[in-house]
């Protein structure tokens, strides 16, 4: 009889370590929308959070709002996400003209925009709307990074002015915000490409990826 209980507690005992251990390998899935700046630091970040998370980053570049629209019923398709990142704008306030030899066809001179604040903000709404109709996962939405004065197809003001618009559009939907423009700035400072390029060196990835990894680390807890 004895024997008995001893072999039925050793079996308990195994259920639990196993449950355990089931529980501990669970991870959370986070899923990052953006552009070219998010997929330069999204492989930090995933490094980073590899023991308590599961990190992907939509298939390519976001591009712009329009998209956005297009495409992010699919992304999110593509998992059972816990927390879904988002950005757009640096594609959005860019000017282009068909004519630019300039990477990307940018030309803030004499390029057309490709969506104006207003187009902008109703293709935000759009967006956190198809996003709240296909996933319960909580919602973060990551500010446009920082514009340096020279950047041949983007002002440094409108990084400004449609993240105010973009704050408003999530303050008012309930989403939390990361605001990464000033970080963004300090950091391309010291680790941009250069004053007429909005993207970062190895190391300035390495910066930004440490501030959205914190970030998320504390909506874990």
């Amino acid at each position: 009889m004895r024997k008995m209980k001893y072999i039925g507690l050793l079996l308990v005992l195994g259920v639990l370590m196993i449950s355990s251990l089931s529980f501990k390998q669970k991870k959370v899935k986070i899923l990052i929308i953006g552009d070219s700046i998010s997929n330069g630091y999204t492989p930090f970040v995933k490094e980073s959070m590899k023991d308590v998370a599961e990190v992907y980053h939509n298939p390519g570049n976001a591009k712009h709002t329009g998209n956005g629209l297009e495409h992010i019923e699919s992304w999110l398709a593509q998992g059972e996400w816990d927390i879904v990142q988002f950005n757009w704008g640096l594609w959005d306030l860019c000017y282009r003209h068909p004519d630019s030899k300039v990477q990307g066809q940018r030309d803030k001179a004499n390029g057309k925009i490709t969506f104006s604040l207003v187009d902008y903000e109703s293709n935000l709404r759009t967006i956190v709307k198809k996003i709240k109709q296909k996933t319960d996962a909580k919602l973060i939405f990551v500010t446009t990074s920082y514009v340096p004065t020279e950047e041949a197809g983007r002002y440094v003001e409108d990084a400004i002015k449609y993240n105010k618009v973009a704050r408003k559009v999530m303050q008012e939907n309930s989403i939390e915000i990361n605001d990464i423009y000033k970080v963004s700035k300090k950091i391309h400072q010291e680790y941009g490409k250069g004053n007429d390029d909005v993207h970062y060196t190895t190391k300035g990835y390495v910066e930004l990826g440490k501030h959205i990894t914190k970030f998320l680390e504390k909506k874990l807890k």
